[in-house]
């Protein structure tokens, strides 16, 4: 497994865990199962699927059960968790409370009630809870974090994923507000939050919050990711296609975010750019999988009008998912990660709550791209 650009990667070295993978959905078969079965710290010793076709389709020598109460907690290290968004925390929840560890997805719960639910069930089954934060682990964003304290003191941070076409799964659970939570926001806003806390040193505090939401690609036939396999006609949707933040901490630093599925664009991009008092920094690659993407991450500094390349290593499309799986033995094993992962993913959900609230209400009225609204 690749540790480049990573200091806090972990070695390959250690006892087995085995694991449980609870989920066979898109996330669970392409994202997670083969990760799982090349890296040499981890073995599936159980696969979780409620849907018939989709365990019938799992083969090998794995068990296969229905629901995740069928797991033996005396056989199961972790279960890594890749349901729908508004299992994440029922199913999370149930497994804690029986002594399961459980690396969960982002978003890992959907309200402040859910995580307040996820930290009583971690300290009822003795356990801990790894949440999954992959932008966290990007060689380019390491980076970029590394450069932040030359910049002096932080003034504004800009954050924004752009997908040209990227609404996951239109007409399925995705764009459905009662499965998913939310939408673009929700999704691609959670890995730009998680972006922001280390930049800003820790845990800030926002003591203002404004948000907007606009669905306007959301039911367009056209603007699906079609890369992931899945979607197709559904019922329309009811989430926002995009979504813009403003924020501004205790300390006075502005923040602003935009997360899309879909847009205008010709290309996916991701953007991250830091302002300090000695300097700007500014990466540009693409957050994800999308194949309609930058074709290479670039890093500069800028500092009274001189703009200087800074070099990045190469890495192959995904390497951050597998540096998660590199760190998490020795997550799990830490004594004090438990409560660390909870207490974190309520500070997320709680400014994507306070950013909804900050929104339009009710909801914007879709407008077909390309038709004045």
């Amino acid at each position: 497994m690749t540790s480049a650009g990573d200091p806090a990667a972990g070695t390959p070295g250690g006892p087995v865990l085995r694991v449980a993978l609870v989920g066979l959905g898109w996330a669970g078969r392409s994202l997670w199962r083969p990760r799982l079965d090349a890296h040499p710290r981890y073995r599936i010793t159980a696969l979780v699927e409620p849907d018939e076709a989709a365990r019938a389709a799992a083969g090998g020598d794995v068990p296969v059960w229905a629901d995740a109460d069928a797991l033996d907690p005396a056989h199961v290290d972790l279960a890594v968790v890749a349901v729908p968004n508004h299992l994440h925390a029922p199913v999370a929840a149930r497994l804690l409370r029986r002594g399961i560890a459980v690396f969960l997805e982002k978003p890992v719960c959907l309200t402040v009630a859910e995580a307040d639910l996820l930290a009583e069930a971690e300290r009822a089954g003795s356990t801990v809870l790894l949440a999954g934060s992959a932008a966290h682990h990007r060689a380019d964003v390491h980076a970029l974090r590394t450069l932040a304290p030359e910049l002096g003191p932080l003034r504004h941070l800009d954050l924004s994923w752009v997908r040209a076409s990227g609404v996951p799964d239109a007409g399925g659970w995705f764009t459905s507000r009662r499965l998913s939570g939310g939408g673009a926001l929700v999704d691609l806003g959670w890995h730009l939050l998680d972006t922001v806390t280390p930049l800003l040193g820790g845990a800030p505090e926002f003591r203002h919050a404004l948000g907007a939401v606009s669905a306007d690609f959301v039911d367009s036939a056209a603007r699906g990711a079609d890369w992931r396999g899945t979607g197709g006609p559904g019922r329309p949707g009811d989430v926002e296609d995009s979504a813009r933040g403003f924020l501004v901490t205790d300390d006075g630093v502005s923040v602003a975010l935009r997360a899309s599925w879909a847009s205008h664009e010709p290309v996916d991009t991701t953007r991250i750019t830091v302002e300090g008092a000695a300097g700007t920094a500014t990466l540009t690659c693409t957050f994800g999988f999308s194949p309609n993407r930058r074709p290479a991450p670039v890093l500069t500094r800028t500092v009274d009008g001189v703009t200087t390349d800074i070099p990045l290593p190469h890495e192959p499309i995904g390497a951050e998912y597998d540096r998660q799986l590199d760190v998490l033995p020795a997550r799990l094993a830490d004594p004090a990660a438990r409560g660390r992962a909870v207490a974190g993913a309520r500070r997320t959900i709680a400014v994507i709550e306070r950013l909804y609230a900050a929104a339009a209400s009710p909801r914007p009225r879709p407008t077909p791209a390309g038709r004045p609204g």
